[in-house]
């Protein structure tokens, strides 16, 4: 590849798995022992606002015990180093590659798009405002927007809603020389489409980083399987 090219990255729940947190859902269908639809709804959140305010308020206070492991961070040092393009679409909804970044200046154009939202934002459903958030969230608090109460949500994609920077996503994906998919099952739509997508349009080299093989891994041209932590760097450290 020339120093030049535009690399895009696919990122899953996989690669934060190191670091400490769990995966989106397991074997048995759940998330971190909540039924996902009860948690991950626009339904769920209608029935029991108070029970997924609890769930995100876990799932956010989490973050402070964790931290960006060697994935993370082989990533972040491509960055500092890739005169081309970088583009890092994440399905995590944790601050882990935003947090690797930090002290790092990118040699050439780099973005991240948190397609699933993010832990750290809070979004009201009278306006669509986000704000920043990284305390604990409740129906008591008070929009900073419109000045109501019980308007706020965590700022996620829930099943049923749409991912963000689809646009911003796709124009990356028609740029691609390179697209890399990190730690993910490859079962979640849109983002298990895009290696299917790339490899029918036979623009860009393929390549899966993974524990196992994904949903998708008959797509891709080249697999490494093996923890995160040990292949990422190897495979983004000759680069």
């Amino acid at each position: 590849m020339r120093n030049t090219d535009t690399i895009v990255i696919l990122t899953g729940a996989g690669i934060s798995a190191e670091s400490g947190l769990q995966t989106f859902r397991a074997e048995d269908g759940l998330w971190c022992g909540h039924k996902v639809e009860e948690v991950a709804t626009p339904e769920g959140f209608a029935r029991n606002p108070q029970k997924v305010q609890q769930f995100y308020n876990m799932r956010r206070a989490q973050l402070q015990d964790v931290s960006p492991n060697a994935a993370h961070q082989a990533i972040a040092g491509l960055a500092g180093r890739w005169r081309g393009e970088i583009v890092l679409i994440t399905q995590n909804v944790d601050d882990l590659h935003q947090r690797a970044m930090e002290g790092v200046t990118p040699k050439g154009n780099y973005a991240c798009y948190p397609m699933h939202g993010s832990l750290k934002r809070v979004r009201c459903t009278a306006s669509e405002e986000v704000s920043e958030w990284d305390s604990d969230l409740s129906a008591e608090h008070t929009c900073l927007c419109c000045n109501l109460r019980g308007t706020l949500r965590p700022d996620i994609v829930w099943f049923g809603e749409m991912p963000y920077f689809l646009e911003e996503i796709g124009a990356a994906l028609d740029r691609a020389t390179l697209f890399v998919s990190i730690g993910t099952s490859g079962s979640v739509y849109p983002a298990a489409g895009f290696v299917q997508q790339l490899r029918l349009e036979k623009r860009a080299h393929l390549v899966e980083l993974n524990l196992e093989p994904s949903a998708g891994s008959q797509y891709f041209h080249e697999r490494h399987y093996g923890k995160a932590t040990e292949i990422v760097p190897v495979f983004f450290g000759g680069m």
